[in-house]
């Protein structure tokens, strides 16, 4: 890499695709198939019976979850749902959930999902379950490469507002 290359910002246009680190030009590829795979495990989970809670907490929980979601959804607008990573025109969005999370949705699925594993503990449940994580995981990664590509801006967002758990993580 020339010392020009490391001058260049980010996301820059003008990088041979060579310089350009392989997950910038391969998130929003690589995430279509990540998003099959957590449709798959949540399907699981329904399947065997360990999504759905029982109970006032575990109901609670998810219904805290499914509140979340529509907060969020409402929040972004109407703009984007994309199988695909895929960052929107518009602008960087830092209100609602936005400002505590940066991933309130995804925390949502995560809150969801959990609450219902741990009301029907089952081991198939739990490896669903995890897999689910891994992918929605995957998929934050994905987003966040190429949102900073986008927004510059990110960087400082992610530096103040917590990716899934407001002040921890």
């Amino acid at each position: 890499m020339s010392v020009s290359d490391e001058k260049r910002p980010r996301g820059s246009t003008n990088s041979s695709p060579e310089s350009v680190p392989f997950l910038q030009r391969h998130a929003k590829l690589l995430s279509t198939p990540v998003f099959l795979v957590l449709l798959l495990a949540i399907g699981g989970l329904f399947w065997t019976r360990s999504l759905l809670g029982h109970g006032p907490v575990s109901l609670g929980l998810q219904l805290a979850a499914i509140l979340l979601m529509v907060w969020a959804r409402i929040t972004f607008g109407i703009r984007s749902f994309h199988y695909a990573a895929n960052p929107t025109e518009g602008g960087l969005v830092t209100t609602g959930p936005y400002r505590y999370l940066r991933h309130p949705i995804y925390a949502a699925i995560l809150l969801f999902v959990w609450a219902g594993i741990a009301a029907n503990r089952s081991l198939p449940g739990v490896a669903l379950g995890l897999v689910a994580s891994a992918m929605l995981f995957l998929r934050m990664i994905f987003e966040e490469t190429l949102v900073r590509q986008r927004y510059p801006e990110y960087d400082e967002y992610a530096r103040r507002t917590k990716r899934v758990i407001p002040f921890l993580l």
